[in-house]
């Protein structure tokens, strides 16, 4: 690509939509309906290119030719779409819940749990199955508690995950997502 050419298609880059929409009457002699900026820059680019080496082969118009023709084309979607197959029959929705593996009372994997104790900060990160903590994975966050301060602990409480007596979320104040 010679550098006028590339500078132009470069300069396509910094105009605004009204400017590329006057652009594009300038390379294809007709208003666009477009005022999508990403579709007016390629296009312009494109037919830049186009007239810089030479447009679509015969050949190739000829094929785009017998595809458009095998093609049922629209300029816009049909108002309503018609459902003959489906006349008549009663359509119904069933709910129900899907279980998970996952620890309601844990953050999803990737989330951080952040606590401060004696001065140091202790992150534990959510695994799919367990927790990472300093480069080695614990199964449970009790274990890291240990790990970590010398004496047991409940991990959940002690990363500040705690339920509230109806059985719901109470907060998760030691999560960094």
């Amino acid at each position: 690509m010679d550098a006028a050419l590339f500078k132009e298609i470069e300069d396509l880059e910094r105009m605004s939509v009204p400017q590329l929409r006057e652009r594009h009457v300038a390379a294809f002699g007709e208003e666009t309906r477009s005022f999508n900026k990403d579709f007016l820059r390629k296009r312009i680019a494109w037919r830049l290119q186009a007239i810089a080496y030479g447009d679509l082969s015969e050949r190739a118009r000829q094929r785009a030719a017998d595809l458009a023709n095998d093609a049922d084309l629209r300029v816009r979607a049909p108002a309503e779409i018609p459902r003959p197959a489906l006349a008549g029959v009663v359509r119904s929705t069933v709910v129900s819940t899907v279980r998970s593996s996952h620890d309601p009372r844990v953050p999803l994997p990737g989330a951080l749990l952040v606590r401060e104790f004696d001065g140091q900060t202790i992150v534990a990160k959510v695994l799919d199955r367990g927790f990472e903590y300093e480069g080695k994975v614990y199964k449970s966050l009790s274990a890291i508690a240990r790990e970590a301060t010398g004496t047991n602990w409940n991990g959940y409480q002690f990363f500040g995950l705690k339920r509230s007596t109806d059985g719901k979320k109470n907060g998760t104040e030691g999560v960094k997502p």
